[in-house]
């Protein structure tokens, strides 16, 4: 057991130390690093990917056990609502209610 806390413990610090180097060297060097045009496009594209990476798994194996793919998914039937709120309106704040007002209706009926 101490063993392991103790990896864990390196791991993390480890982890920080490299994050905190990172943002750093970025920070100290300031506008002294140019990136090329197409690199800084393709980092505005991080945020997204990671987002989709993180939720795409939640919505379709909500109970990690493979993928859920029926209407007793509250999860997906919510992201569904959502994606099609969000082609017809095209508002952000919308589609948030509209994703999470399904999915709290969807769970409490459905799964009651």
């Amino acid at each position: 057991m101490t063993g392991t806390v103790l990896t864990n413990t390196v791991m993390i610090l480890g982890m920080a130390a490299v994050t905190v180097f990172v943002k750093a060297a970025l920070f100290v060097l300031g506008d002294r690093v140019v990136f090329p045009p197409l690199l800084k496009q393709a980092l505005g594209f991080v945020p997204v990917t990671v987002l989709t990476a993180i939720i795409v798994p939640m919505i379709l194996s909500p109970n990690g056990e493979g993928l859920e793919l029926s209407w007793t998914n509250p999860q997906l039937v919510g992201a569904l609502a959502a994606v099609l709120a969000c082609v017809v309106t095209g508002k952000q704040l919308l589609t948030i209610a509209v994703g999470l007002g399904v999915f709290f209706a969807w769970q409490l009926g459905v799964l009651a």
